[in-house]
């Protein structure tokens, strides 16, 4: 009798667990398994291609919060900012809809809604997106445009967006084509100039153009892999016309471009009308599609993102809050690393005053905060844990004292 060898593998019968006999053939148990899986993914299997429910990442609609309930979720992380949370609330809202829309005769087909946000540094774009991603049961992923290049060039093609996503989904595509992706710091790959240029824009208008086809939905080649460092690998197909994307950026300087269309001189003398009229310590949210296209960014790509939104500048009470109240909010990290060597850590009411004051003087937003309190407390954090005390007091006098020792001076 010939010796049974699988006729895709070539392995022997002693080498697997068992070989399947055909009529001018043979295949192992393993190849039959992979045909397998080649068949599921190519929508031909006997469930008709589609996903078995009980995944990571799989939800019906009536358990997907209202944009009511991601807003009260995201005020628990978030101070203020409710225009955006709003926005952010109904387009996730939306998209869960979008997942879970029926085949029926209507013909209507829901088209997802790609998001920008705008606002300067500091405001919480990307604590908006790091939070929902805790809420969300779709593979979320933030990426960051500032690393990408155009085709051919040293940094990263805008497919590897795609390559972190089905890594956050565990590499099942089907997951991965219903997901959301956060793309930071968009106004980086503004255009450099408002004539195109005969030189290539590596890094800004040809990474926008890269964008086109991934924002509007396409079939992607993706390396699973990343990059181009490995040449020979199998490409996944990635379907985008199902992920949902969500832009943001700070645009520093954009507020020169509305109050320019608004003819409203931040500098010099203005019409009373205007000035009556126009809010000028928050110009931003006047913004409007076409001061996207003033500062740099290409009309298609600013047509892929049709909700456009804004986030407020942070004044003094805001930052305040920000400072004590939210669920994670500063004061109550550095508590906690106290609390963590049996140290009760306070701060005084003058003291915080102190810390925002000096946070609004340096104009850097939330972020500044933070920067603040680690300059505050570092002699303490170094100091304390080897002492023999269970209660520390930042005061006024002692806030200031640090501060003037401090690079912050």
């Amino acid at each position: 009798m010939p010796k049974k060898v699988c006729s895709f593998c070539g392995r022997a019968e002693k080498d697997v667990n068992f070989i399947i006999t055909g009529l001018n053939g043979f295949i192992c148990d393993q190849c039959a398994q992979q045909a397998y899986q080649i068949v599921v993914e190519a929508g031909l299997g006997p469930d008709g291609g589609k996903r078995k429910r009980g995944g990571k990442f799989d939800v019906e609609l009536a358990d997907v919060p209202k944009p009511t309930e991601i807003k009260e979720y995201l005020d628990q992380y978030i101070i203020g900012q409710d225009e955006a949370k709003k926005f952010l609330s109904v387009a996730v809202y939306n998209h869960y809809k979008r997942l879970s829309q029926p085949d029926d005769e209507s013909g209507v087909e829901i088209e997802k809604s790609n998001i920008i946000m705008v606002g300067s540094t500091g405001t919480g774009k990307t604590l908006l997106a790091r939070t929902i991603a805790k809420l969300l049961k779709v593979p979320f992923t933030i990426v960051d445009a500032t690393v990408f290049t155009e085709a051919g060039y040293v940094g990263e093609d805008v497919e590897s967006i795609l390559s972190r996503l089905l890594q956050v989904a565990d590499y099942d595509l089907p997951a991965a084509e219903r997901g959301i992706v956060f793309i930071d710091e968009i106004d980086k790959i503004a255009r450099k100039a408002d004539n195109p240029s005969i030189t290539r824009d590596v890094s800004g208008e040809g990474v926008q153009q890269g964008l086109l086809k991934l924002l509007e939905g396409t079939i992607v080649n993706v390396p699973p892999k990343g990059g181009r460092k490995h040449p020979d690998q199998d490409y996944i197909h990635v379907d985008t016309r199902n992920i949902l994307f969500i832009c943001g950026g700070a645009f520093d300087g954009i507020e020169r471009k509305i109050a320019q269309r608004l003819n409203a001189h931040t500098v010099g003398f203005n019409s009373v009308q205007n000035a009556r009229s126009i809010d000028k310590s928050d110009l931003m949210k006047y913004i409007l599609p076409q001061d996207l296209k003033s500062f740099g960014l290409i009309p298609e790509i600013i047509g892929r993102l049709p909700v456009l939104t804004y986030l407020n500048p942070l004044d003094r009470e805001a930052l305040r809050r920000i400072l004590i109240e939210p669920k994670n909010s500063i004061i109550k990290q550095y508590k906690k690393l106290f609390e963590m060597d049996g140290i009760q850590l306070n701060f005084t009411d003058d003291a915080l005053d102190f810390i925002v004051d000096k946070a609004v003087e340096y104009k850097l937003g939330a972020r500044g905060l933070r920067s603040i309190v680690e300059s505050i407390v570092m002699d303490a954090m170094f100091e304390q844990p080897s002492k023999k005390v269970d209660k520390f007091d930042v005061t006024l006098d002692y806030a200031k004292q640090q501060l003037e020792k401090s690079h912050l001076k």
